[in-house]
């Protein structure tokens, strides 16, 4: 894609974070912005800055909730017009241990990082296809959906299906003129740790003070850690990069390369 100037895009996640430097990129680029958020206040916010650069409109939205996902849809594209650039961003970070897992913890965040990335793709493109005057989509992954992490099995799994289904994606959408990227960052500057804890099930198990405060002091150290890493409006310019140059792959910084070529390695080794 040259230009996206015009062109409206729908982010996910867009009141905050990652989503919001996309939402501040593209603005600034020129597109028309709809963003969709659980946050009400956030895209309150959101659209009283950016509806001074360009078009904006804004809808509260669980991304898995598919009837509310075509509502959606049909009111942002009477509003700006058809949408070609799809940002499935929305996410959550929980984790607990494997075996003190839930079902209703798999639900919550599978629920959210892959069936939510899913549903914007049901939702999005057949209209893409049909229109015939090709776009883009990016998926937020992680740098933990391409090599093992501390990140936990419940965000890791959704993360790799994500690479997965963006990989796949880009194979069978380059003949329609349709671009696909999977954004896989490292450590961001975001608050999504705070935000997962407010929204994150209850695991039903009762916990020692001295637990409740050894897992305060881990979710402050990740927090800080996270503060530490690549603004939101940083991951907005790569993002915008990589769509104008049609590149599938988007990393914000290098800390997976030992972990992926590792991974490669063993993987090769163990053909026979």
């Amino acid at each position: 894609m040259t230009d996206v100037r015009g062109r409206t895009a729908f982010i996910t996640g867009g009141a905050n974070g990652i989503g919001l430097g996309i939402a501040r990129a593209f603005g600034r680029a020129g597109a028309k912005l709809a963003l969709a958020d659980r946050d009400v206040a956030g895209l309150e916010r959101a659209r009283t800055e950016l509806e001074k650069i360009t078009a904006v409109e804004t809808v509260e939205l669980d991304v898995r909730d598919r009837d509310a996902y075509a509502r959606a849809a049909e009111a942002v594209e009477r509003k700006l017009g058809p949408v070609s650039l799809l940002f499935n961003n929305a996410g959550v970070a929980g984790a607990a241990p494997a075996p003190k897992l839930t079902y209703e913890l798999w639900d919550w965040a599978i629920g959210i990082n892959l069936h939510g990335v899913i549903n914007g793709i049901q939702t999005f493109l057949p209209r893409m296809a049909q229109r015939g005057v090709g776009g883009h989509i990016v998926n937020t992954a992680s740098g933990a959906g391409l090599a093992a992490t501390t990140s936990g099995v419940l965000y890791s799994t959704a993360k790799f299906a994500v690479v997965g289904l963006s990989e796949t994606l880009q194979l069978e959408l380059g003949a329609l003129g349709i671009g696909v990227s999977v954004l896989c960052p490292g450590p961001v500057a975001t608050d999504i740790i705070a935000r997962t804890v407010e929204t994150q099930p209850d695991t039903g198990e009762s916990a020692s003070d001295e637990q409740r405060e050894q897992r305060a002091m881990v979710l402050e150290i990740a927090t800080r850690m996270l503060q530490q890493g690549v603004s939101p409006d940083r991951v907005g310019e790569m993002v915008l990069e990589a769509v104008l140059a049609d590149r599938l792959y988007i990393h914000t910084d290098r800390i997976m390369a030992a972990a992926i070529e590792a991974r490669a390695k063993a993987l090769l080794d163990a053909m026979p």
